[in-house]
């Protein structure tokens, strides 16, 4: 069984998404029903919710608007990583409100379209030190250039668990493996970063794209990380881009041929469990 870490959903009558106008293919709606159908037909087991960078003024109704759905029967939302914004002052307020929701597993502050200083910030800093010893993950998502930023992260907050995402964002359509392979070694080297193995697909040639052409990405991510740092992720409908829901999860169990069956286990589901403790 699988148990994905990476799920959006867009309720475009709920909320509001911004960057949305720039990506048309994914300026609709991806229900939760519509998403439930094609995992459950891929052995997907529950999943987390990403946020969705929806508009500021909307975080905190998007986290309440999926755990609405996770009521629902049926349903396969078991937490949410909620957006955040650890760069004003409101963090802290914001912080101690989630905590008090079980509901709530960690938290992401998209950076990868953002400046590279954003990260750098001093308060940015000190709020994200706030998460230590809360059992709170903060997701990383950064290009393979500013993977050097989430380092320093990793390092000014080494009682904060950190992960990841897709595979540290690499460009695979330009087949381009440096920086970002020595970067992502030196990344693993942090024991507070878990990787993602996620949206990957949607990185390489939407038309032309093999397994093998993930392969070198994938392998060396989990070949930095090791089994027991490494968690699955759909990235849907964001896959949708690169093939779609069914066709990353074949190619996932494809690249793990050959692995021990603890091994794939420990991906698809049980470092996930024992990360976020459910």
């Amino acid at each position: 069984m699988i148990f994905d870490t990476h799920l959006h959903l867009i309720d475009l009558s709920a909320l509001r998404y911004p960057w949305l106008s720039g990506v048309p293919a994914l300026n609709r709606d991806f229900s939760h029903d519509d998403y439930a159908v094609q995992a459950r037909r891929v052995g997907i087991e529950g999943a987390f919710h990403m946020e969705v960078d929806v508009d500021p003024a909307d975080i905190e109704a998007e986290t309440g608007h999926v755990k609405a759905l996770s009521h629902r029967k049926d349903s396969l939302l078991r937490g949410a990583i909620a957006s955040c914004r650890p760069e004003e002052p409101s963090f802290a307020a914001y912080l101690e409100a989630q905590r008090a929701d079980p509901f709530v597993k960690g938290f992401r502050r998209v950076l990868h379209v953002m400046p590279d200083e954003l990260s750098e910030g001093a308060l940015f800093r000190e709020n994200i030190k706030r998460l230590a010893g809360t059992g709170l993950t903060f997701d990383l998502v950064v290009l393979p250039h500013q993977i050097p930023k989430a380092i320093a992260l990793a390092d000014l907050s080494p009682d904060v668990q950190f992960v990841l995402d897709h595979c540290g964002v690499p460009d695979i359509k330009g087949g381009s493996e440096h920086p970002w392979r020595e970067h992502m070694a030196e990344i693993a080297r942090r024991p507070n970063v878990t990787a993602k193995i996620s949206g990957v697909v949607a990185y390489a040639d939407a038309g032309s794209w093999t397994v093998d052409t993930l392969r070198p990405y994938v392998e060396h991510t989990i070949g930095c990380f090791g089994w027991d740092r490494v968690v699955w992720g759909s990235d849907w409908p964001v896959c949708t881009l690169g093939g779609g829901l069914a066709t990353w999860v074949a190619a996932t169990h494809t690249l793990l041929e050959g692995v021990s069956a603890d091994e794939r286990t420990r991906l698809l589901s049980a470092n996930a469990k024992r990360l976020w403790n459910f």
